[in-house]
């Protein structure tokens, strides 16, 4: 540990760890703990809270489980209170629980795409909500988003309810960091690319010959990649950074030919992603790759 989070509380949502592997939500709260901070884990599975907390205790860290839905507003207004009441404050709120379908628009049910907004944006919308008095009441704080490059262009699949959602943050983010920015509350917004996660292997395998493309890097992302970016923005060193987009992608956003992806899977000539039922991050705290 490196104390540069020392005295820090944080919250990080769909925080979990289950038996498909090492998420994004994991993975962000182990690097916060890891530099000092106490972390509260949500998430909808008692289990998967735990797994990441007793992760973070042997390495020497400080967290808490908490169970709770971010669709909930009760639910989100109990982690803050109890972020406050059982680790004595907020300082940092990571919004990362997420949930994606990949249906296309014609079939999406007015149910399904509530039930992703309902995660995906209204979450966090009232996790801000709530967590912003506290970091008020500390002297100022920071809030990162988990959006992703879906939100910002094509990556060569349809998810449109997700895409909606990941693109709503980017205007949440915007918003909060001119309304709060004079409380010392900087907001910004991490958009991974295509990182290996229990998420990702839900959705579909990708091939070697398709990752050496998909972005500058000729590579996927992990998701400890995510988390050290995440810790860049909690830290102090970024303390002049509010209002950022920023994209952990390879390169991916000025570079994946998304529609030569799309047309290849349109001729049945060069397929690369099976689509397959994909899980809830709140259950796995994994984090959906764009």
């Amino acid at each position: 540990m490196d104390g540069r989070l020392d005295g820090k509380v944080a919250i990080v949502t769909g925080a979990g760890t289950s038996d498909a592997g090492i998420g994004i939500g994991h993975a962000i709260a182990f690097v916060l703990s890891h530099h000092g901070a106490s972390v509260l884990l949500v998430d909808k599975v008692a289990e998967n809270a735990t797994e990441t907390q007793r992760a973070i205790e042997q390495d020497g860290g400080s967290a808490a489980a908490f169970v709770g839905d971010v669709a909930n507003p009760t639910d989100c207004e109990a982690m803050v209170t109890a972020a406050v009441e059982q680790l004595g404050g907020l300082d940092i709120l990571v919004n990362n629980a997420a949930i994606t379908r990949h249906v296309p628009i014609v079939d999406t049910s007015v149910e399904l795409f509530e039930e992703v907004i309902g995660v995906n944006l209204m979450g966090p919308f009232m996790a801000c909500k709530f967590a912003i008095p506290a970091l008020i009441d500390r002297g100022g704080g920071s809030i990162v988003n988990i959006g992703s490059v879906a939100g910002v262009r094509d990556t060569g699949t349809t998810h449109p309810a997700y895409c909606a959602s990941k693109s709503g943050l980017l205007g949440l983010t915007v918003d909060l960091a001119g309304a709060y920015g004079r409380n010392n509350v900087r907001v910004n917004t991490v958009l991974p690319g295509m990182v290996s996660t229990p998420m990702q292997e839900s959705i579909g395998r990708v091939d070697e010959e398709t990752r050496a493309r998909l972005n500058l890097l000729g590579r996927m992302g992990t998701a400890w990649d995510i988390a050290h970016a995440v810790h860049y923005l909690c830290s102090d060193e970024a303390a002049y950074l509010t209002g950022v987009t920023l994209p952990v992608d390879g390169g991916a956003t000025v570079a994946m030919p998304a529609s030569s992806f799309r047309a290849g899977q349109a001729r049945g000539t060069d397929a690369q992603v099976t689509d397959a039922p994909v899980t809830d991050a709140q259950t796995s705290g994994a984090q959906a790759s764009g």
